[in-house]
């Protein structure tokens, strides 16, 4: 970025600030004036969680994703977040790469489909790998009775939503929040 474009960007965010707007910057956390003028910022206190999954299983993505936001998370859908004419694909890795966790579904339909799921799992095992070893980033969740591929079963202890859902959800925003709260720098794996 250069200084002409930073100093652009400053310029548009005071603007919207002094207008009495809150500028949002997803992933860190948002800008606004308080009551006396000044210019303050509250860091994101919700744990960011991407949410990968293939297409066939996208109800039960979008059901896990509204309970964890009932449990004080921000998830991340590409089908919600991600806006028209979007590079989706750049748009995608740089979520994957900000969330303090990645929530892998799994399903008999994930484990034998090509898709964007799979290309999703590896990035976010590339930026695993670039996190000290006792860090929780990647959760496996089994949407359904299946076999976990052996790379991910062998190293990562997963979570079943089934027979019960509240258990495994609650399971994945306790990990989520203690990511949450170890997080010191972001994490750009891209």
């Amino acid at each position: 970025m250069t200084r002409s474009s930073s100093k652009q960007i400053v310029s548009i965010l005071r603007r919207s600030l002094d207008r009495g707007l809150r500028v949002d910057i997803e992933g860190l956390g948002s800008f606004q004036r308080d009551c006396r003028g000044a210019y303050t910022f509250r860091a994101q206190a919700k744990p960011e969680i991407f949410v990968a999954y293939v297409a066939e299983d996208l109800q039960i993505a979008r059901r896990l994703c509204g309970s964890l936001a009932q449990s004080g998370c921000s998830p991340w859908l590409d089908k919600d977040k991600l806006l028209p004419g979007q590079n989706w694909p750049r748009a995608i890795e740089r979520a994957i790469a900000i969330a303090d966790v990645f929530v892998a579904c799994f399903s008999s339909r994930s484990l034998v489909k090509r898709s964007q799921f799979q290309s999703e799992l590896r990035f976010a095992l590339e930026c695993a790998r670039r996190l000290p070893l006792e860090s929780v980033f990647l959760i496996p969740v089994r949407l359904e009775q299946c076999d976990l591929p052996a790379a991910i079963s062998d190293r990562l202890q997963y979570v079943d939503l089934f027979p019960d859902w509240e258990r495994g959800v609650r399971r994945i925003a306790r990990a989520a929040r203690a990511a949450a709260r170890r997080r010191e720098t972001p994490r750009l794996c891209a």
